[in-house]
């Protein structure tokens, strides 16, 4: 009987061992990942197959938060990682060479689809598949071609800036969890993206707290709707979020390799589509 509980309890450390490098792991990929032009956060969590299980987490985390903990811990300190030691050496590989490696982001998008079609268990081509799709990429084609500062927040913080944060707070969260749109663009859209560069690099907090209020709630608010619409809505909710997916493409797309380029190009984007369809959903 010892025996067997000795078991069991090696088997459960082993099996929590193993999430947590899992999960470890595909939060590295994703901070790595976030700050390259035309790739969301929401995006690669989709691809990775983990997306699910961030938005359960959260929206669950004050019933079960130790449930939720041994997802986001594990995963918040691999895309911390990420965005520290990986997504400096992506930025000077796109820098360096931008059409092979953004051809490998498009590859690794492409890669991920069948997946997603998978989660929403579509069978065979229908009118409603098809405008769920055009759906979710007009929305963010739309929200891409939005001109940029439509408002702006002084770094002067008064009770008028402070609610205006707050929104903005909660449409960054939006854009934070939804894949296919750019935290960095909205806030450009917004007309903050500066004074947010600013208020990070200098610890301004009368700018940065009530932002990050609104971006808690927005969070809260995005991650429980969005658990709803999967759980009872799974096919329209996850055919809108492959169109989010397929209209980041449009952001990613360098354009048509020229002369030579395509040498290197078509592989990337072949090895791109590999490594994304060998990790999905795994």
């Amino acid at each position: 009987m010892e025996k067997q509980k000795l078991e069991s309890r090696q088997e459960n450390k082993a099996s929590f061992m193993k999430s947590v490098v899992r999960d470890g792991g595909k939060g590295v990929i994703v901070g790595g990942s976030m700050l390259v032009p035309g790739v969301s956060g929401g995006t690669m969590a989709m691809l990775l197959g983990i997306y699910d299980s961030l938005i359960t987490s959260v929206s669950n985390f004050f019933q079960n938060p130790k449930k939720a903990l041994k997802v986001l811990i594990p995963f918040v300190l691999g895309a911390l990682l990420g965005m520290v030691v990986i997504a400096k050496p992506i930025l000077a590989l796109i820098e360096r060479y931008p059409m092979p490696t953004l051809y490998f982001f498009l590859g690794a998008v492409v890669g991920g689809i069948p997946f997603i079609i998978k989660k929403a268990d579509v069978s065979k081509l229908s009118f409603s598949i098809v405008f769920y799709l055009l759906f979710g990429t007009a929305l963010v084609i739309g929200i891409a071609r939005l001109p940029e500062n439509l408002f702006t927040v002084s770094l002067n913080v008064g009770l008028r800036e402070i609610l205006l944060l707050i929104v903005a707070g909660i449409f960054v969260a939006v854009a934070l969890i939804l894949p296919g749109i750019s935290v960095s663009y909205m806030l450009l859209v917004m007309g903050m993206y500066q004074n947010t560069m600013d208020s990070i690099s200098r610890v301004y907090l009368p700018y940065l707290i009530p932002l990050g209020i609104g971006g808690i709630l927005g969070i809260l608010l995005t991650t429980r709707l969005l658990e709803k619409a999967m759980n009872k809505y799974p096919k329209p909710t996850y055919l809108i979020i492959l169109g989010f997916m397929i209209g980041s493409v449009a952001e990613i797309f360098p354009g048509f390799p020229i002369g030579f380029e395509w040498i290197w190009c078509i592989p990337c984007a072949v090895v791109g589509f590999i490594v994304m369809n060998a990790l999905g959903g795994e």
